[in-house]
């Protein structure tokens, strides 16, 4: 069944169309995303569908008694609403109870919400989920989400997803998050140049698509296929619960990246980074930090070393943002020492715009820092740069008064790239970022050599630009996830967070009670063994690395054959699990001998 027709739409603000002559259907089961550049018309073509804007030309026809859910970019609430009453209306508690969906989403979205409590005063994140909650409670033919994962952390998303793949509803979802495009969508839209080009299959399927059709129709586009080849390799060899999907025809995928050199020579990143840092890179040795009287870390350890590329990843208010200040300095430890490289050139990305000379022109912003950088083993002017990010031509020129939110995120990236830092902490870089702008983001990334610690809740960009991922489970330490993100949300559902800190302070109560019954440290020959030990353990964590890496390989290998699948997903999480226990013996003998 037909659910919406667009015949012939135009639109335009200003002297250039965003669509032109558009015309195409959204039918019954249709789960479609939309991707483009930003300002490119995306949200347009949404509120057109929609109802929300009327055409300049053609015509929109909805079904008859079409039950449509809209949820816009900005979450606009009546005055002195509360959560009840946006989420639930006047609904008895005992009708809503009984709702299944609507008790779903309450405990996915708003747990942790008291729901008579008045909107006033939430933050961005809380009021994102009121207004998902308040889409996905009632019963609907079609969904339409404009940049739903605004906001949401790591453990929202998964959840939405999950939602939405097992929800029977007509989607069409507008977002740059490419991890949540490929879990809940198998069309792609792309707008560009006032048309709507159409794709079978979700992003990785897109990706794939658009390599193929840029390589037939042609050599202009040979630096953007360059990049989408880049892309289509990492899609190929990344994560399993990238790969494995069948949709990904195989054949073509190994055609187009046979000559594609992998994403990042890490040994030769690594060398240029050891060169440039010296073997000292941050050494956090118990330390403990508080905020506002709150522990935020106690007496935690951690290191960072040359080349390390680390996604930190935690519930929003864990400290995520508090560890990059304390790295940078701006926050001082109440105990214990925060060592850094002598050697460390520190540029930190924060979630805050800075303030920047709304009077000077884009190319004069950058220029004033440096005119040309080297990255990796190429050299770049501050124009090619910014041509890159997506300012092109006269764009280079405009004042910055005159940027948007996004262009001003990319502005700000490409000054602390020109400044030639050796350690990069990034703070959510994605925001207002499209996918055009994130794969060039990320292939500058990719030969940039030095230490990068990401916050984001980007979970491909994070996977993508990144080598391993810690988490702040909320035990006031950071943890390390061999397993990557979905480690992250298995430890989160299972509550191991929890237990694990009450185990670890029971213990440290007792070691304190009875500091005379602590077993000694070993010592003389008994150091020795242990030290052997340790070497043991350490050329067992590289070869059950070496055995994940070519698990995955494989995985990516086999990506139609199920049965295979299967079987080699079972060999895969044995080879984790047992990564993870020999770590932990690693970190627990390393200990002893400290």
């Amino acid at each position: 069944m037909n659910l919406i027709n667009v015949e012939n739409v135009a639109k335009a603000y200003g002297p250039k169309p965003l669509l032109d002559a558009v015309s195409l259907g959204l039918d019954e089961g249709d789960r479609v995303g939309v991707v483009g550049r930003n300002g490119g018309g995306k949200s347009t073509l949404v509120q057109v569908l929609a109802r929300e804007v009327e055409p300049d030309a053609g015509r929109v026809t909805h079904a008859r008694g079409l039950r449509l859910g809209y949820l816009t970019q900005r979450d606009v609430f009546p005055e002195g609403a509360t959560v009840r009453s946006v989420v639930l209306g006047d609904r008895a508690e005992h009708e809503w109870a009984g709702d299944t969906r609507a008790r779903d989403v309450l405990a996915g979205l708003l747990a942790d919400v008291d729901l008579d409590a008045p909107l006033a005063g939430m933050s961005g994140g809380e009021r994102r989920r009121i207004a998902l909650a308040r889409l996905l409670v009632p019963e609907s033919d079609l969904l339409m989400l404009d940049e739903p994962t605004n906001h949401l952390d790591i453990e929202a998303i998964a959840w939405l997803a999950r939602h939405l793949k097992d929800r029977r509803v007509a989607l069409l979802v507008v977002t740059h998050d490419r991890w949540f495009l490929d879990e809940v969508t198998d069309r792609t839209w792309e707008v560009v140049d006032g048309r709507v080009e159409r794709y079978e299959g979700g992003y990785s399927a897109y990706v794939l698509a658009k390599a193929e059709r840029s390589r037939i129709a042609a050599a202009t586009e040979a630096k953007r296929q360059n990049l989408l080849r880049k892309e289509l390799a990492w899609l190929r060899r990344g994560p399993q619960a990238r790969t494995s999907k069948p949709k990904f025809r195989v054949d073509a995928a190994q055609a187009l990246i046979a000559d594609e050199p992998p994403l990042r020579d890490s040994v030769e990143l690594t060398r240029f980074a050891t060169a440039r840092l010296g073997k000292t890179v941050y050494d956090i040795e118990d330390t403990t930090v508080e905020v506002g009287g709150r522990a935020i870390f106690e007496r935690m350890t951690w290191r960072l070393g040359p080349g390390d590329r680390v996604g930190l990843v935690g519930v929003n208010g864990s400290g995520k943002s508090t560890l990059l200040r304390l790295l940078d300095g701006s926050v001082a430890p109440v105990s214990g020492t925060v060592v850094q490289g002598r050697t460390v050139q520190l540029a930190h990305l924060s979630q805050n715009l800075e303030e920047l000379d709304p009077s000077r022109r884009v190319l004069e912003s950058v220029e004033e820092i440096r005119r040309r950088i080297t990255v990796g083993k190429r050299e770049w002017t501050a124009s090619q740069l910014l041509e890159r990010l997506g300012f092109a031509g006269d764009r280079q020129w405009t004042p910055v008064g005159d940027l948007s939110g996004g262009e001003r995120r990319r502005l700000q990236v490409l000054r602390l790239l020109m400044g030639e830092p050796n350690v990069l902490l990034l703070d959510e870089p994605t925001n207002d970022l499209d996918i055009e702008t994130l794969t060039e983001l990320e292939d500058l990334l990719d030969g940039w050599p030095g230490t990068l610690v990401v916050v984001s809740h980007d979970r491909y960009f994070l996977e993508r630009i990144t080598d391993h991922v810690v988490a702040l489970l909320g035990d006031g330490r950071v943890s390390m996830l061999p397993g990557g993100v979905d480690e992250y949300l298995e430890r989160r559902a299972a509550g191991t967070a929890q237990t694990r800190t009450a185990q670890a302070r029971t213990a440290q109560a007792r070691a304190q009670e009875a500091p005379a019954a602590a077993p000694p440290k070993p010592k003389g020959g008994q150091d020795w063994k242990a030290r052997k030990e340790l070497d043991r353990l350490e050329r067992r964590l590289e070869k059950l690395s070496g055995q994940e890496a070519e698990l995955h390989e494989q995985l990516a290998a086999h990506a139609t054959d199920f049965v295979k699948l299967q079987e080699l997903d079972g060999r895969l999480k044995e080879v984790q699990a047992e990564a993870a226990r020999v770590e932990e013996e690693w970190l627990m003998l390393a200990e002893d001998i400290d």
